[in-house]
């Protein structure tokens, strides 16, 4: 294809680098502190508080997907019971002399027999009365004989033995709290 030639103009004759020439119409662009310093401003208010954020994700403090927790399950209530086929251990673990003989008698009265209750002191003194039972299944009867020894509370603790034969044993430790309210009874 032949190379068309145009006539020339006066654009052909400008030196090379001169600037800009012809019909700029666009504003020249000012810088305006103001707009610089207000969205900088933003900039660093969103920067901060995505750190915030991050933070407490990473240290576990918001979680931002949590586990849908399962609804509460509502415990079924367990009524005391007294169970007389229980062996019963007393220990007395009060300066008073002569408390788990005496506890023995109440529930010999209560229907136990004196071969199934036996009496003993604890090596040290212990100040609330707690009833203890090592078998899951005990824990009716353990409530039904704190009610009945007057036991500020019923523990699991399977270190307390189950006795020589298949009978469960449920053991008491009469605490000072025992002592107080015998001393108020006396003087009431």
């Amino acid at each position: 294809m032949p190379r068309q030639t145009f006539p020339r103009d006066r654009f052909d004759e400008l030196p090379a680098g001169s600037g800009r020439v012809g019909a700029h119409r666009a504003e020249n662009p000012r810088l305006r502190a103001g707009v610089v310093l207000f969205w900088a401003a933003i900039a660093t208010v969103l920067l901060v508080a995505l750190g915030i954020f991050g933070s407490l994700v990473v240290s576990g403090r918001i979680t931002l997907f949590p586990e849908a927790s399962e609804s509460a399950v509502q415990t079924p209530t367990i009524t005391p019971v007294i169970d007389t086929s229980y062996t019963v251990l007393l220990l007395n673990a009060t300066s008073e002399s002569g408390l788990a003989t005496q506890m023995k008698q109440e529930l010999i009265g209560q229907g136990w027999t004196s071969e199934t209750v036996t009496a003993s002191n604890a090596s040290a003194e212990f100040e609330t009365t707690t009833v203890y039972y090592a078998d899951e299944d005990a824990y009716a009867a353990a409530l039904g004989l704190a009610e009945l020894v007057g036991a500020a509370g019923v523990e699991y603790n399977p270190d307390y033995p189950l006795a020589e034969t298949s009978v469960t044993q449920l053991t008491v430790v009469l605490g000072t709290d025992q002592v107080d309210d015998a001393s108020a009874t006396a003087t009431g």
